[in-house]
């Protein structure tokens, strides 16, 4: 979503950390740059002249020119800035209230409302465990409650029966009793959108809003309709009284100019944006975390927890038993690329680490794309389950017939074989509880343990972390790579991004240079 504004900003900061010394006229020019990469990233006027007058006032102060590194003191303003445009704290959904708490979702149509609501009440179900009952208000879309029951069905949350006939008003006031009975904490009413906003739709907020009482009112927004989306949040909140914002495909090629003024010209928080189609991809809005990503800082924190939420524990602690006793065949690559996967593939690890952004040319002339993953995968998942225990039978004319059921080239298979070679043999030598390998291997299937977020954040901005720490020694990483002098023990790795003993991905030689 940023990665063009990232890109432009990335350039300025470059040329302001490169000198010793800056003046006025220097951080004016600079200023200037950055006015003209946030209005082309479609960031509200105003807030853009806000923007800048705050930086430039303490820019050109003393705060600067005293500083021993003038240029990365310049970073550090615009950071904060960000942050406090974005909203400073993440505030997510509240659900302090009385049981059934309601949850009123709203919006124009096509903005992604109902499959976000299923997103919302799947993760209030898994991670917080609450009883969640979701329930159709929209009776003029065809078939849009019986989206709402499938998605329901798909992720295990209850929804209100369908009753043809039913207005928006007495469904609502049926749900909330449905809940009072059935002992719900939650209750999620997905309402009826438009094209665009017209006095009935309004109407019609407003009387299920009087019935239902809602606790919260999320309004739904697409992220890649710009200005549009802040228009719309203002006009919701006016005749609705919105109490906060969920932004969808946030995944996209958007500009990103939405999600950078709803707070600042709205008044109200962004709470949650989804990051893709799945049903999991759904993340709180971090204000800090935004601003590190936009900013080339990366996103450390966020790739911790979901490396916490997506790898399981049990698994992790088989594969650590097998790696201390330097076994690694084939099964269990798959099985770490598949952790990849879950991870957000390359591009969702890649764009999480500090300063990752300015190796882009050379990642992308690499070739690491997601495709990759499922390449490799899919050529393992040709062989039988004897080759993949026994590598070595892997002769022509096997390799041959892998190649052909997996629609690849005879060279893929070798390349997957040799990387995986390289890692079985690192392993051997590691598995014996030296180096990183053995710290990792020592908290493995220990449970996550408390991370300080502050601490990662503080790193992340640094823009190495520190071989020292100890920090989530519970996470199973298993792919060696990120995970060697420049990161924490237990990191999950990427393979050919580590230190210099580390093997390459095809194309990325042998990860000696980070």
């Amino acid at each position: 979503m940023f990665e063009s504004l990232s890109d432009r900003l990335s350039g300025i900061f470059d040329k302001l950390t490169g000198r010793g010394a800056l003046s006025e006229n220097d951080v004016n020019e600079a200023l200037r740059e950055i006015r003209r990469a946030l209005i082309e990233a479609d960031v509200a006027l105003p807030i853009v002249r806000s923007f800048t007058d705050k930086v430039r006032h303490r820019a050109v102060g003393a705060e600067v020119v005293k500083s021993v590194t003038p240029g990365q003191m310049v970073v550090k303003i615009v950071h904060d800035q960000l942050v406090e445009m974005l909203g400073e704290e993440g505030q997510p959904i509240d659900l302090n209230a009385p049981a059934p708490v309601a949850i009123m979702m709203v919006g124009l149509q096509g903005s992604g409302k109902t499959t976000t609501t299923a997103k919302i009440a799947r993760r209030f179900t898994q991670r917080d465990k609450r009883k969640v009952l979701m329930a159709s208000l929209d009776t003029r879309r065809p078939a849009a409650q019986e989206q709402l029951k499938i998605l329901g069905e798909q992720n295990d949350v209850d929804t209100l029966p369908i009753i043809e006939g039913q207005g928006p008003v007495e469904i609502a006031n049926r749900a909330m009793s449905a809940a009072k009975l059935g002992g719900y904490d939650v209750v999620l009413l997905d309402t009826a959108g438009r094209i665009h906003i017209d006095e009935p739709l309004m109407v019609e907020m407003a009387e299920v809003k009087a019935a239902a009482n809602p606790h919260e009112i999320i309004l739904v927004a697409d992220s890649l309709t710009g200005q549009d989306a802040v228009n719309l949040a203002q006009n919701f909140d006016e005749r609705v009284g919105i109490t906060g914002i969920a932004l969808t495909r946030m995944d996209g090629d958007g500009r990103g100019g939405a999600a950078l003024s709803m707070q600042a010209v709205t008044g109200k928080p962004v709470k949650l944006i989804g990051t893709g189609e799945k049903s999991d991809a759904l993340e709180d809005f971090h204000p800090k975390r935004i601003a590190d990503r936009i900013l080339g800082m990366g996103d450390i924190v966020s790739l911790v927890e979901k490396a916490a939420e997506a790898i399981d524990a049990e698994q992790a602690a088989k594969m650590a038993k097998k790696m201390q006793k330097g076994h690694f065949d084939l099964e269990d690559l798959a099985e770490q690329l598949k952790q990849m996967e879950k991870l957000g593939g390359m591009s969702g690890m890649m764009g999480m680490l500090p300063g990752v952004g300015k190796m882009k040319k050379q990642i992308d002339a690499a070739g690491l794309d997601d495709k990759m993953f499922k390449r490799q995968i899919a050529i393992i998942q040709s062989m039988t389950p004897t080759e993949r225990k026994k590598p070595d039978l892997l002769k022509a004319s096997r390799k041959k017939r892998i190649a052909s059921g997996s629609g690849v080239e005879v060279a893929e298979v070798n390349k997957l074989l040799k990387m995986h070679r390289q890692m079985a043999d690192m392993m051997k030598k590691m598995g014996k509880g030296k180096g990183m390998l053995g710290k990792l291997m020592g908290g493995m299937g220990g449970g996550m343990p408390d991370v300080d977020p502050k601490q990662l954040e503080e790193m992340a901005k640094s823009g190495q972390m520190p071989s020292g720490v100890d920090l989530p020694k519970g996470l199973p990483g298993g792919m060696p790579g990120l995970g060697g002098p420049g990161l924490p023990p237990g990191m999950p790795g990427l393979p050919g991004l580590g230190g210099p003993k580390m093997p390459g991905l095809p194309g990325m030689g042998k990860g000696k240079k980070r």
